[in-house]
């Protein structure tokens, strides 16, 4: 960036094609909001302000703004009537101030624009001088409802013209408009009061703006996303499915390059937000969402679900039809088959056996279990937390460890419920014979 940007998100429409109650932009794609991916668009400019739009379900955008990784930087305007989106900038223009830099605008529903190709916008703008408007552009076999690219004789950019104001020649153009902009400030706040609604939707167009400038004598320059995949618009589910598998291969991609091994990218789903080590195996059928911290090292899979607040340290194995949430699994710690490790702090080398269940849930509030290095926890068990399992201790297969009763050191509990094992006197003696024999 050589000068100074501002940036104003579109984010205030209900997306009644969605068909859901929750305002379009907060649906979640690869463990965060639309509107999150766009504000890593917008953060990556390091820009003076961040204006975001809001309208339907302002209140609730506005709430997981400010619980994100943009809490701070975004000042609100609200939209109450939504006259398009020229009527979107004319509304949020008092919060640019009266020299705003170049004016870049988002829309909250295009998730897969990469922050590396938006700075080359805004440096096409800034480099053609201080009146320069820069867009993008795309050439798409299915232009999905873009406007298209009008150019006079010589090639250059004359104007964009709505879809549903195309003539059929106009319909034919391949050439479309994303509607992503690096405006010059001040010509732009000079411009939106002069934009008119007589046109099919009966709406304020921002596409008008650089066309009026273009016609002023004012260079308009476009810049070609070769990667059509970034111009995805979100306007329903099908959409959202689209957008999820783009940026789903750019997050595989990057643990790949890292040197996590996954076995099988197309069963596989790793949200955003999720570290792994290199030396990281992860087999078919795995979902691990946002806040998971896997070591180097470890296997995780076929079929496991790591949750929310998970961390595997070095080596540790999580395996076939697990679940872990909010839980520690120690180095070199072992939970293989059938298991729920709820809120559970499992120390290193302990083994977890098939069908184990951590019971963290009393009906009212989630409790934690502590279980110490190198303890046998048998195929089968159920420790209801809150509880604590010793260092070296073993649980019988199919004990209930019930709430509270502490598994002491090297102790081995076994029953329902479960109760500290201890050996007859004949088993005693025997090992005694045992052991008397070995020593002879």
């Amino acid at each position: 960036m050589t000068r100074r940007a501002s940036v104003v998100i579109l984010a205030a429409g209900q997306g009644t094609r969605m068909k859901s109650a929750l305002p379009k932009v907060l649906h979640e794609v690869c463990g965060r909001s639309l509107l999150d991916w766009v504000l890593d668009q917008a953060l990556a400019l390091d820009p003076e302000r961040i204006v975001v739009v809001v309208g339907h379900g302002a209140d609730r955008v506005r709430a997981s703004v400010e619980a994100g990784p943009a809490t701070g930087r975004v000042s609100f305007v609200e939209q109450t009537e939504r006259k398009g989106t020229g009527h979107a900038l004319q509304v949020a223009a008092p919060a640019l101030g009266d020299d705003p830099g170049t004016v870049v605008v988002l829309y909250g529903d295009m998730p897969a624009l990469r922050p590396t190709s938006l700075q080359v916008l805004v440096e096409t703008a800034q480099e053609n001088g201080d009146e320069a408007t820069a867009l993008f552009t795309a050439v798409a076999d299915d232009p999905r409802g873009f406007g298209r690219i009008l150019r006079d004789e010589e090639g250059d950019f004359a104007g964009v013209r709505e879809e549903r104001d195309c003539s059929d020649e106009e319909r034919a153009i391949p050439e479309v408009n994303t509607g992503v902009y690096a405006f010059p400030g001040k010509l732009l706040l000079e411009a939106l009061p002069k934009l008119r609604c007589d046109n099919a939707q009966g709406e304020y167009y921002l596409t008008d703006v650089p066309m009026m400038l273009a016609a002023a004598g004012k260079p308009v320059e476009t810049v070609l996303l070769e990667d059509l995949d970034e111009t995805i618009g979100v306007n329903d589910l099908g959409h959202l499915a689209e957008a999820r598998w783009v940026l789903q291969l750019r997050i595989l991609e990057e643990h790949l390059a890292n040197g996590v091994a996954i076995e099988d990218p197309a069963t596989t789903f790793i949200d955003h937000g999720v570290e792994i080590g290199a030396g990281t195996r992860v087999l078919p059928c795995t979902v691990i969402r946002s806040g998971v911290v896997i070591a180097g090292g470890c296997e995780v899979g076929p079929f496991t679900h790591l949750r929310a607040g998970t961390v595997l340290e070095e080596g540790a194995e999580v395996g076939n039809f697990t679940e872990c949430k909010k839980s520690v699994v120690g180095a070199h710690a072992k939970a293989k088959h059938l298991s729920y490790l709820g809120d559970a702090r499992i120390g290193a080398r302990t083994n977890v056996g098939a069908g184990t269940i951590f019971a963290n849930y009393d009906g009212t509030a989630k409790h934690v279990t502590e279980v110490g290095e190198d303890a046998f926890i048998g195929s089968g068990t159920i420790i209801v937390a809150p509880n604590t399992i010793g260092r070296g201790a073993t649980t019988g297969a199919g004990a209930v460890v019930t709430r509270g009763a502490t598994v002491g050191d090297g102790e081995t509990w076994v029953g329902l419920p479960a109760r500290k094992h201890a050996p007859s006197k004949i088993s005693a003696a025997a090992s005694k014979v045992a052991g008397d024999e070995r020593d002879a």
